[in-house]
């Protein structure tokens, strides 16, 4: 079942990279929600909490690779927010 978890987990963490490579590149972050963004990531490091409290490595690693581009796209949009 680890396994599963696992690739369920790797799919979904790796499909928000291409979104945060997009971003970093066009520095535009016009068409993305600020709220829903925030709530997502929000989301996801309280997924990686429980996932370290509750020892289950399958949501805590892919929540942890999930987490980083998201936050990246989530301070672009709050700097750009700003501007």
């Amino acid at each position: 079942m680890i396994i599963i978890g696992l690739i369920a987990g790797g799919l979904t963490s790796v499909s928000f990279i291409p979104q945060a490579i997009k971003t970093i590149r066009t520095q535009n972050t016009s068409g993305i929600s600020l709220t829903t963004y925030m709530l997502f990531t929000i989301g996801v490091a309280l997924w990686v909490i429980y996932g370290y409290f509750t020892e289950d490595f399958a949501i805590l690693l892919t929540n942890l690779i999930t987490v980083m581009p998201s936050l990246t796209i989530l301070i672009m949009k709050v700097r750009n927010s700003f501007k």
